[in-house]
């Protein structure tokens, strides 16, 4: 991995090459998602049936788009019983994280004869976007499905794209099933948030779309905004550890790599105080990409986007930490705990040399589903929030409106708001 001292022109390159990543830089996509997203609010299952045919080679219709309960009976006969066992125990770290997360309506009485509250409803239907093709994501099914099953939304809609014979990976149908999706439907793509948004024949209109997928996907979500609410415009994975001379090299490396591996626009960044540990961990890195399985991704990903930065002081790296607000950070200090309390900006912290970031992919509980490209500085991680909406309660009694009407009639006259005005004076005319 490329080694180069942490300045003010380092940063900025590094920043500058980070946003290269973002889906708001491929607008020469634009076009064909949106005639995608045209075609199927037009033609509806039509044009579903016809894009997967063309760009998943399988034979979708009326009859078998909705993922049936023999298929999914097929599905756990095919998964391996430990795997089994495995899901469902993530399956519960994930929803008793969530369900610490709920908020419940609130109302405040007083006795001068008013009440104001707020009531928290949850989203009647959601979609859940789930990836297909070559990689097979079942945590993130998990992830997505379980914070809406928790939040209390009836519907959860799965999509997902189907292989040549037709069928959904049966590891992802467990986890659809174990995590409480209401229905799963074969169709991926663009064509599978077009689906979503406007609705067709088979697969109903949702209030939201959440998960992740290519850039075809970002791009879809980014259109249809509006028309219904979306998660985020997911890029691609990036990690950044911060660490001191006390780091372990192979344990850091290990980790930079864990995320390099997902494509080869990942991004992996190691900020640290040491030259020492710099040296080391690009070192570990060269062996372990001989030994890994995707090591041909995992290179040409830290070719594009690894760096190793040698900071002058922990202030400086936090400093540069703060700035790239990557979605994992992973902190390897002396005092990891007091680190922690100096970040603002990351999707999920990891704090220890004990707290790979895989731990949170997989098991711990959090959500895994992470801002990225530097959104980490203002948005959060998918949560029990993201599937409800909240509602403001006003009450008051004749008495207590009659106290204070002649100052809201006259904040309505600064205005020029008359028909406002006489909306509250109406109720004191003279009988």
């Amino acid at each position: 991995m490329r080694i180069e001292t942490l300045d003010e022109s380092t940063k900025k390159n590094l920043l500058e090459d980070l946003l290269k990543r973002s889906p708001n830089s491929y607008a020469s996509y634009e076009s064909s998602v949106q005639e995608i997203l045209d075609t199927v609010k037009e033609k509806r299952d039509e044009a579903i049936f016809a894009y997967t045919e063309k760009f998943d080679k399988a034979v979708i219709n009326a009859d078998n788009i909705q993922v049936t309960e023999a298929e999914i009976r097929e599905a756990y006969a095919q998964v391996d019983a430990e795997l089994l066992r495995i899901i469902r125990r993530a399956l519960h770290n994930i929803e008793s994280y969530h369900a610490k997360q709920m908020q419940y309506s609130w109302f405040d009485s007083k006795p001068d004869g008013t009440m104001l509250g707020q009531k928290v409803t949850a989203l009647r239907r959601v979609g859940v976007y789930v990836p297909g093709g070559k990689a097979v994501y079942p945590s993130s099914v998990l992830m997505n499905i379980m914070p809406a099953k928790v939040a209390g939304v009836e519907e959860i809609i799965m999509v997902t794209p189907p292989g040549r014979d037709g069928k959904v990976n049966p590891t992802t149908l467990v986890a659809a099933k174990e995590a409480g999706a209401t229905a799963v439907y074969k169709v991926g793509g663009a064509q599978a948030i077009a689906a979503l948004a406007y609705g067709t024949e088979s697969i109903p209109k949702v209030d939201k779309i959440v998960g992740p997928g290519n850039i075809y996907v970002a791009l879809a979500k980014k259109a249809v905004y509006g028309h219904v609410s979306i998660d985020s415009i997911a890029g691609p994975s990036e990690i950044l550890v911060l660490a001191d001379e006390t780091a372990n090299p192979r344990y850091v490396a290990a980790d930079l790599l864990s995320q390099a591996e997902h494509d080869e626009l990942a991004s992996a960044i190691l900020v640290t105080t040491s030259s020492e540990l710099a040296q080391k961990v690009s070192d570990e890195t060269d062996a372990f990409i001989k030994e890994l399985s995707r090591g041909e991704i995992i290179q040409k990903s830290l070719d594009n986007y690894g760096h190793i930065l040698v900071a002058d002081t922990l202030e400086d790296a936090i400093d540069a930490a703060n700035e790239i607000a990557s979605e994992h950070l992973e902190i390897m200090t002396a005092n990891p705990h007091e680190v922690m309390t100096k970040i603002r900006n990351a999707g999920a912290i990891f704090i220890g040399e004990y707290s790979s970031e895989p731990l949170g992919d997989y098991f711990a509980g959090p959500n895994h589903i992470l801002p990225t490209n530097g959104t980490a500085k203002f948005f959060s991680p998918l949560s029990v929030d993201d599937f409800l909406k909240k509602s403001s309660i006003i009450s008051y009694s004749r008495e207590a409106l009659e106290l204070i009407h002649e100052d809201i009639e006259k904040f309505a006259q600064a205005e020029q708001l008359t028909a406002h005005a006489n909306s509250i004076k109406v109720r004191f005319e003279e009988k």
